[in-house]
């Protein structure tokens, strides 16, 4: 049962050069105790109770075939059907929302290896990533490799770092133009996917670095299933609705869905990590720079539960409403989230660890809201 962790071994994170080696200095985090090890015996004794598997269960499979033919559904509707203005409309507003369940439920566990125990079956889901537009080889090293590792660390995750544009973390630069962001990120968020669609992947697969930390650039059968991904994106996206309807409409409609989708993956990823209960602690020392706490217990203060009682927001977002337990147990498919929850809440009281959850949507979209407020001035309290 040790397949369903993820952490860093001994405390502390190093890669090889195979695997991706950073040339920014790696931080390492306090040495596993009573807290990590208990947490982990208590979810085996789940498992070993229940006699669930913690991925290749019979209802992430049907989960994944109701929103691939809601996905293909909305597609034919929108480019074949001759719909009314307002019928295309919805479609549009149908293919976005799908799309982004794709990528919460499918792609999503796929790219974590907890989509099935078949390897085959985990590439094959994340690579629905790479169908609806993003590269799964770059957000592998984005997302499970510094994300995931380095949660709300300042210079090393690289889903808090949105440039110029905006603050979402207390150690980022201020610039004059931050005393709105409260008011003007919500608009910018809605081009998450513009950047990854068309700059970051095809940056970042050449240059081979994200931000300060280096990785592989993609050769052989990864440089092939990266190129495969845009060109089937593309001809889905632009060519084949450009031999229906006039390419401007194409592309009116293409921005529509896509600023749809990245309102919502923004919005969702926000409301897990830059709110005013999450912690951003800064390394401390000489490289290799230190994390004063355990992997576990870090993950779990930088990270925010929310409506876990909303079963339909919680079956729609891929169960990243419980993003504690999704970043303690990334290998674990998302249809276990919220009976590990109790597991982890409960040994958290134990232990005296901080576990967060906002009640519902408002409150986190709320928090969120607060946080960045309070970092649209210089000096935040």
């Amino acid at each position: 049962m040790s397949q369903v962790m993820a952490s860093p071994s001994g405390g502390s994170v190093t890669r090889t050069k195979k695997s991706g080696a950073s040339k920014s200095p790696r931080v390492r985090f306090e040495p596993t105790k009573g807290f990590q090890h208990e947490l982990k015996s208590r979810v085996e004794e789940y498992f070993a109770a229940t006699g669930k598997t913690p991925r290749g269960s019979t209802a992430i499979y049907r989960k994944a075939i109701v929103i691939l033919a809601w996905l293909a559904g909305s597609y034919a509707a929108l480019v074949f059907l001759p719909l009314p203005l307002w019928g295309s409309i919805a479609a549009a507003l149908s293919l976005g929302l799908a799309t982004a369940a794709v990528g919460f439920n499918i792609q999503h566990d796929g790219g974590h290896r907890a989509f099935s125990d078949n390897t085959l079956l985990n590439k094959a889901s994340a690579f629905t990533l790479d169908i609806v537009g993003a590269s799964s080889y770059i957000w592998n090293h984005k997302h499970n490799v510094l994300h995931h590792t380095y949660a709300n660390i300042e210079g090393h995750d690289d889903d808090i770092d949105l440039g110029v544009l905006g603050r979402l973390s207390p150690h980022q630069k201020y610039l004059w133009f931050h005393r709105f962001q409260h008011v003007y990120l919500w608009f910018f968020y809605g081009f998450l996917t513009f950047k990854w669609f068309f700059v970051t992947d095809f940056v970042r697969a050449m240059s081979g670095k994200i931000n300060t930390h280096s990785f592989p650039r993609p050769k052989g059968m990864d440089l092939f299933l990266f190129v495969l991904g845009k060109v089937i994106f593309f001809s889905l996206a632009f060519v084949i609705p450009a031999l229906i309807y006039p390419l401007p409409i194409v592309i009116a409609f293409f921005m529509g869905i896509q600023f749809v989708q990245s309102v919502i993956i923004s919005v969702v990823f926000q409301m897990a990590h830059t709110v005013e209960e999450a912690e951003f602690p800064i390394p401390e020392g000489t490289p290799p720079e230190r994390i004063r706490n355990e992997w576990m217990i870090h993950q779990i203060e930088t990270t925010v539960d929310f409506a876990r009682n909303n079963k339909l927001l919680g079956w729609y977002i891929g169960g990243l409403n419980f993003q504690i337990e999704h970043h303690l147990f990334p290998r674990v498919s998302h249809v276990h989230y919220p009976a590990l929850s109790r597991i982890v809440e409960e040994t958290c009281a134990k232990y005296g660890v901080t576990y967060t959850a906002h009640p519902t949507l408002f409150h986190s979209l709320r928090s969120h809201y607060r946080w960045l407020r309070t970092l649209s001035h210089p000096t935040p309290a």
